[in-house]
């Protein structure tokens, strides 16, 4: 991350050990995770909840005070340590150099020129931390008999990771002696600083995030001290809340799916040297190379000697980068906010609606997205919207007749409005809505900026207030855009101007990559709202997906967010389509939490 901190590492017998009895450590820990596993509470006390596990979470701290001490020396001491472990164990090494760059943080720095899609680094699979190798370890016995282990790789690998540091033998102490001691995720923020999260889009994740790794912590407290296959794991005689969120973000900020060994199947790793890398705008350009079995990355652009080397982590929101990354990307292309939409079941013409929707692929209730970009709108939100604001005429032209199947290829393209009337009242209602959810922030955006000039906000705080003003700024160029919009086609109306008509020959639109939306009939990812499973990770989400060079596509397995609900898998988009460059592609990466691009 920059900054000179030491990285911890786990003594037994020491510090604060001797100021609580096991008993009352006991109680303190059954107290919590009762707390973090009872009903979520009802609408508008999530914050109380939060506050109230925060406290817990602090008088468990404060007993576990110098538990967990640091590996002597500072995270550069240990980088020339890492690269000599690297090149004896076949990793490329000779074309970079770790770096600080300020308010990046660490980073890979070219030591020599290097060409766009030129193979500059590789690491083997026997550098890799992964779940496969947890079950191998010390962790192995426990792993065969826990459920939660064994449903969730990322949980696997953060205690893989804690009983690794703590043995002085591991093979991958190079690699673990150079991770932060801490991080800029949520995790690490004090409660103010969460605070200023409040009404951001982000802030449920959060405090989810903040209440599962606490529950999670909490069982696993208990079952190092009772269950018998844990007697040999090096944590039994100190594993404190701060172990476990350092290991959670440690993961968090860099977990990537990759191939196993025979390729039949992913898993989750640890990349060492490679998850070094910054992010910054571009295509994936990282894959697993399963005939050579290792991970490959291939330059993203030119660089020169003693240019910062960049990855591009796949389309990520601000709000996920601040979640599981740490940080906030000031020119985030993606950069998008969450729309939840939906036709109601109790309106006249709900069937007709959800009907042409269904042939669409577009179910009648799903979350959408405002982009950052012009238009603010995809496809599939046009779709929608026109069909949410069709009339009973207008239904019925998209489900009977001849031309019926044809016309709802058109729905989610501009150049074939169902009529002006619809594109004014489709605009009209995204308008209102998005200044409704304007509305729900507590400070405006002037105030915001007026924040961020304060030379005394901590990074955290800045951080938080970014993100929140982000938000505010695709609403406010998604309120203008659809004002825009609005009065052009009421302007169409006035001057009865003629409306483009279908034909069957404009089929081909649909399939030019030059069109401006083409509709894309695919049912998207509907709200899982179910509640994730007992014992939920702040959770570590996968990285876009794993194509080895012999293009086997190995997909980002779907994942639940924090507080359990579907999403996309991130950047699913640059791994379909194969580019040159993408071709050794695979697994974006997560990295540490930093300043700026996540440096590390």
């Amino acid at each position: 991350m920059g900054k000179k901190s030491r990285v911890k590492t786990q003594k037994s017998g020491t510090g604060a050990t001797a100021a609580v009895s096991p008993k009352e450590m006991m109680n303190l820990i059954s107290e919590l995770l009762q707390k973090c596993s009872s009903a979520a509470p009802s609408p508008g006390k999530e914050w109380e909840e939060y506050v109230q596990i925060r406290a817990l979470v602090e008088k468990i701290r404060k007993k576990q005070k110098g538990m967990s001490v640091s590996f002597e020396g500072t995270r550069e001491d240990f980088f020339s340590e890492l690269m000599t472990w690297g090149a004896e164990c076949g990793a490329s090494c000779d074309g970079f150099e770790i770096s600080n760059f300020a308010d990046e943080g660490y980073g890979l720095k070219a030591a020599r020129d290097i060409k766009a899609e030129e193979l500059f680094l590789w690491i083997p699979r026997k550098m890799l931390m992964t779940v496969e190798s947890a079950k191998n370890s010390v962790l192995g016995p426990l792993y065969s008999q826990d459920r939660i282990l064994q449903a969730m790789g990322n949980v696997t690998l953060a205690l893989h990771l804690l009983c690794e540091r703590a043995n002085p033998s591991s093979p991958w102490l190079p690699y673990i002696k150079t991770l932060p001691a801490d991080y800029d995720t949520p995790l690490y923020f004090e409660e103010e600083e969460v605070h200023h999260l409040l009404a951001t889009q982000a802030i449920q994740d959060v405090l989810s995030q903040y209440k599962n790794t606490a529950r999670q912590y909490a069982y696993f407290y208990k079952v190092i001290q009772t269950h018998p296959n844990a007697s040999k794991l090096p944590l039994k005689d100190a594993f404190t809340f701060d172990d476990y969120r350092w290991a959670v973000s440690s993961v968090m900020t860099r977990q990537n799916q990759i191939p196993t060994a025979d390729g039949s199947r992913v898993t989750l790793a640890l990349i060492p040297l490679w998850d070094m890398c910054n992010h910054t705008n571009g295509l994936i350009t990282t894959g697993y190379n399963l005939e050579d079995d290792r991970c490959e990355c291939v330059a993203l652009k030119d660089y020169k000697e003693g240019e910062q080397i960049y990855i591009f982590y796949g389309t990520r929101s601000n709000a996920e980068f601040v979640i599981h990354n740490g940080f906030f990307f000031e020119d985030n292309a993606h950069d998008r906010v969450k729309i939840k939409l939906g036709v109601s079941k109790s309106e006249r013409l709900y069937a007709m609606k959800a009907e042409v929707l269904a042939r669409a692929g577009i179910p009648a209730s799903s979350i959408f997205t405002l982009h950052c970009s012009e238009p603010p709108i995809s496809a599939q939100l046009l779709a929608f919207l026109r069909v949410f604001c069709m009339t009973e005429e207008e239904l019925r032209d998209y489900l009977v007749g001849d031309h019926a199947i044809n016309k709802i290829f058109t729905l989610g393209n501009t150049e074939f409005p169902v009529s002006w009337e619809n594109e004014i009242k489709l605009w009209t209602f995204l308008e209102t809505r998005a200044a409704l959810l304007l509305k729900t922030y507590k400070t405006s955006s002037e105030e915001d900026r007026s924040m961020l000039e304060k030379p005394d906000l901590s990074l955290h705080s800045r951080i938080a207030i970014k993100l929140r003003l982000a938000e505010k700024e695709i609403l406010e160029r998604a309120v203008s855009c659809c004002r825009a919009k609005r009065l052009h086609f009421q302007k169409q109306l006035d001057e009865g101007a003629p409306l483009p008509l279908y034909e069957e020959s404009d089929i081909a639109l649909l399939e030019n990559a030059d069109a401006k939306l083409p509709i894309i009939l695919r049912k998207l990812e509907e709200d899982d709202e179910s509640v994730q499973e007992e014992m939920n990770l702040a959770q570590i989400k996968p990285d876009a997906a794993c194509v080895d060079s012999s293009k086997m596509p190995v997909l980002n397995g779907e994942c639940k967010d924090l507080n359990g609900t579907q999403e996309d898998p991130p950047g699913g988009d640059a791994v379909v389509k194969e580019s040159k460059a993408e071709k050794h592609d695979p697994s974006t990466k997560r990295t540490e939490g930093e300043p700026k691009d996540g440096g590390k």
